[in-house]
């Protein structure tokens, strides 16, 4: 299965620009490489200008929905749609949406674990569902943005779920890149699968992203690697036996004695 990953430099407050320089992205991706999933970052419409989003955020998905929507179809191409700021009845979300080639929407997300470094509780709503596997081209996944990352249980949950491939997309500051990078490894060898992580480059306000969008394969290891800090395109082709012959030769899922674990 071939991935390319955005490593976006997300420009601030600005759903139109962004919405062309992803276009003209994966335009560029389908003639070049004519990948079967490609993912885009966190917040990608608005970025973290969180004091405009009431100004500026989606509206239901009316506008992301069609725009993905259409590109999935057009190119036959599987999108894990990153997130956006996105306006529903309650409040604002931060809200991932999954397309298949045909252009349908499968799988639908809001981010339940909200920043407190970056004040996303005080203009954002957590969300209220958990998180659960869907399906690519056969291929059980599952989702998490950014902050999840740090809650083990969700991606445990999403693993017990059979997800043979996990996706965190992120807009992680450089200053805890190390956090980042050790936490995908862990998430990869303790729930033996892929973890496909795009993140942002560039920054807003006073934070710099990171950059580093990595995948790791379900042994931990290290298969590509985005630049630090500067936008980039990750291209990986991931073999999915890896994780069958991992959950064999290690089955720490038949190990497991969850009647001993505490709530």
């Amino acid at each position: 299965m071939k991935y390319a990953i955005y490593q976006m430099d997300v420009m601030v407050a600005d759903p139109s620009a962004n919405r062309a320089k992803i276009t003209k992205w994966i335009e560029a991706q389908m003639v070049q490489d004519n990948p079967d999933v490609l993912v885009l970052p966190e917040m990608w419409n608005t970025g973290y200008a969180l004091d405009q989003l009431e100004e500026i955020a989606d509206q239901n998905g009316e506008i992301t929905i069609p725009f993905l929507s259409s590109m999935a179809r057009d190119f036959q191409v599987n999108i894990i749609g990153g997130s956006i700021a996105n306006q529903k009845a309650k409040g604002i979300y931060n809200t991932a949406y999954v397309f298949n080639r045909a252009g349908e929407l499968i799988y639908e997300y809001d981010k339940m674990h909200l920043v407190p470094m970056l004040d996303e509780p005080i203009y954002l709503q957590g969300g209220e569902r958990k998180g659960r596997v869907f399906a690519l081209d056969g291929v059980k996944m599952g989702l998490a943005i950014c902050y999840d990352l740090r809650f083990p249980e969700l991606l445990r949950d999403l693993a017990l779920q059979k997800a043979e491939v996990i996706h965190v997309v992120a807009q992680w500051p450089a200053a805890r890149k190390d956090h980042w990078r050790y936490l995908l490894h862990a998430r990869a060898i303790e729930n033996q699968c892929f973890m496909m992580a795009a993140n942002s480059s560039g920054s807003c306000n006073d934070t710099q992203f990171a950059g580093d969008s990595l995948v790791i394969n379900p042994a931990g290891v290290l298969v590509e690697k985005g630049a630090s800090e500067t936008e980039a395109t990750i291209k990986a082709a991931i073999d999915l036996e890896e994780v069958a012959t991992m959950r064999k030769n290690i089955p720490v899922f038949d190990s497991r004695v969850p009647e001993l674990y505490g709530e």
